[in-house]
């Protein structure tokens, strides 16, 4: 990091505009939002609920503890939202015929139908949110998005903690 951009705690206060977790965090929020507006009411879904959805949807059965980590939100709001999905039918629960005390989800029939109607609706948001961004632009944040991404597992690491399945209220 280049010496302009180390400030030093005594001198200053705690600039939120340009906290980088403050700025993620906000953003983040913003962006779920935003997209939780095209599907919440039309499929009645909360942002939890879809974020499963997307995980099932995108690599396949898996098991509640799975979802919460690749997620990243904390194992009571996974299972709540799990709950809420399967007694809409759009989840089903099995037993994994390999290793009987392992439960995996899967997106029932109508869970894959929800799916396939919101996804061009959030890739329609994508493109809004991306449009007028230059390509080098759009190149140069995911490098920094798997830069930080790196970081933040080597932080994890250093303090001997892994918190995937945290959810930091996003």
């Amino acid at each position: 990091m280049g010496e302009e951009m180390v400030r030093r705690p005594e001198d200053t206060p705690l600039d939120l505009e340009r906290f980088l977790p403050y700025r993620l965090s906000v953003l983040s929020n913003r962006v779920s939002a935003l997209i939780g507006k095209l599907y919440s009411d039309e499929f009645s879904l909360t942002i939890p609920e879809w974020r499963i959805l997307a995980v099932l949807g995108r690599y396949g059965e898996m098991t509640a503890t799975e979802v919460a980590a690749r997620t990243a939100m904390d194992k009571v709001r996974v299972s709540r939202a799990i709950a809420r999905l399967l007694d809409a039918g759009r989840l089903a629960r099995r037993v994994d015929p390999h290793d009987r005390r392992r439960l995996t989800l899967e997106m029932t029939e109508e869970g894959r139908a929800v799916y396939a109607q919101i996804v061009p609706l959030a890739l329609s948001a994508e493109q809004k949110m991306l449009s007028g961004l230059a390509a080098d632009d759009l190149a140069a944040f995911n490098r920094l998005a798997a830069h930080l991404t790196q970081a933040v597992a080597a932080f994890e690491a250093e303090l001997g903690v892994t918190l995937d399945g945290v959810d930091a209220g996003v």
